[in-house]
């Protein structure tokens, strides 16, 4: 279809209407920088504005990098992770046309039930209830016109406000972040991939009870339409104030759900965003989304867990080698010691044997916002650091479900969690088992 390839008419449309809402934005940061004026805090919500208004992948990709600390400044972070992810819904008509362009004229006789009324609405795409001929009900994932070239228009946007901002604040290098967010994006597009990351997820989480995953309809789906059977749940947010021990069940049920498949099969649900989780009435939960799927090489696995030993055993020596085994290079001492830092917070929760929570002493907000800005500041004083793309899904991962555990004032045992799924860890066994399952589900090898 002409209209959903990455047009350059459709690229262009999209440059123009993000320069003239973000343009303005970017020349007053730099002018302001030139004049050694601070108006960070102004200059944040108007671009929480600007981008708000636009709606689709911008505003994915500005969420993304406000959930990475040190990416963007904390003013500018703390603005767009206000930014609401809903788009305007396609209309009945829009729909009806969409439908008909990715499954044929004989779509509605495919279905036993549809709602053409969107039952949620995000930066990619729709979704739509239906009833399957046989009886199931469904969840049917329908993109927006024309997300290619937005995407790539987004993108070109706001890699110009990084390089606007790289010139002021070297703390942080963030053209390999950007290459990454935009590689993840990229992918989200593609929902045949998206349907085998779930297929992979659901033989990953097939003995865990507390976990639920949908099943995609292969027979119901494209590249831009993805069917799976629905699952029921309430919002992850409506248990914020639950009962203590409901609340750590939940938490529980959620760390398993993300980091069995990471030290089995070295593969993470990169996409914190709680509109991704329900919860169902015996309080397991169910994972919604799997757009956003990134998987590492064993050997970063193990750097992992040996920075973890590190931290533990107080060994430089290995922490330097942790770091080096994720891509970071040429580290000075200085950098290596700020970097700790902030391994010793993403860790600290794991190293105490006893029932906690993960902040003790804060509230809910951002997770780590505080210590972020006091690395930020020390990397600025010795010079900056390149994160490698490897480290940003990682590391964004870990801020988001903490996040999530903050916001749930969960209070487990990380500890005891934590190495019941790292005490056999093996690069050569993950390896093997990577290549049966990854294969075994059609997703391409890390």
């Amino acid at each position: 279809m002409a209209g959903e390839r990455d047009s350059l008419t459709g690229r262009l449309t999209r440059y123009a209407r993000v320069s003239a809402s973000i343009g303005g934005v970017a020349a007053r940061a730099a002018g302001n920088r030139l004049r050694g004026k601070q108006e960070d805090n102004a200059l944040a919500g108007d671009l929480r504005r600007a981008l708000g208004g636009l709606k689709g992948p911008v505003m994915k990709v500005a969420q993304l990098l406000a959930t990475i600390p040190n990416a963007l400044p904390a003013d500018f972070a703390r603005e767009l992770t206000e930014l609401q992810s809903n788009a305007p819904p396609m209309g009945a008509a829009f729909v009806q046309r969409r439908m008909t362009a990715e499954l044929g004229r004989d779509w509605r006789d495919r279905l036993q039930e549809f709602d053409k009324t969107a039952a949620a609405a995000a930066s990619l795409g729709q979704v739509h209830r239906a009833t399957a001929r046989d009886g199931r009900h469904l969840a049917l994932k329908l993109q927006y016109p024309d997300m290619a070239a937005a995407v790539e228009a987004d993108l070109a946007q706001l890699a110009l406000i990084l390089a606007i901002h790289r010139r002021f604040d070297r703390s942080i290098d963030t053209r390999n972040i950007l290459e990454e967010v935009g590689a993840r994006l990229r992918e989200e597009l593609d929902y045949e991939l998206e349907a085998r990351h779930m297929r992979l997820y659901a033989d990953l989480l097939k003995d865990e009870r507390r976990v639920h995953v949908p099943e995609a309809l292969p027979d119901l789906s494209t590249k831009r339409l993805l069917t799976m059977t629905w699952l029921d749940g309430r919002p992850l947010n409506e248990f914020e104030d639950a009962p203590e021990a409901d609340r750590n069940r939940i938490a529980e049920a959620l760390f398993h759900a993300w980091y069995i498949p990471l030290y089995q099969a070295g593969v993470i649900h990169g996409d914190p965003h709680l509109g991704n989780y329900s919860v169902t009435e015996d309080l397991t939960v169910n994972l919604l989304d799997f757009g956003c799927i990134r998987s590492f090489q064993p050997r970063f696995i193990r750097g992992v867990i040996d920075l973890y030993r590190a931290i533990d055993t107080d060994d430089r020596d290995l922490a330097a080698h942790a770091f080096e085994t994720w891509g970071f290079v040429n580290l000075s001492q200085p950098v290596l010691e700020v970097l700790m830092v902030w391994a010793n917070f993403l860790f600290a929760p794991l190293l105490e044997d006893r029932p906690r929570r993960l902040q003790e002493a804060a509230g809910k907000g951002v997770f780590g916002q505080d210590i972020a800005l006091q690395v930020h500041k020390r990397l600025q004083d010795e010079g900056g650091v390149t994160p490698p793309r490897e480290w940003v899904f990682m590391n964004r991962a870990s801020v988001g479900l903490g996040a999530v555990f903050l916001r749930l004032r969960a209070r487990l045992n990380w500890h005891r969690m934590f190495h019941e799924l790292i005490e056999d860890f093996d690069e050569a066994a993950m390896r093997k088992r990577q290549k049966t399952m990854f294969g075994k589900a059609g997703v391409p090898l890390p």
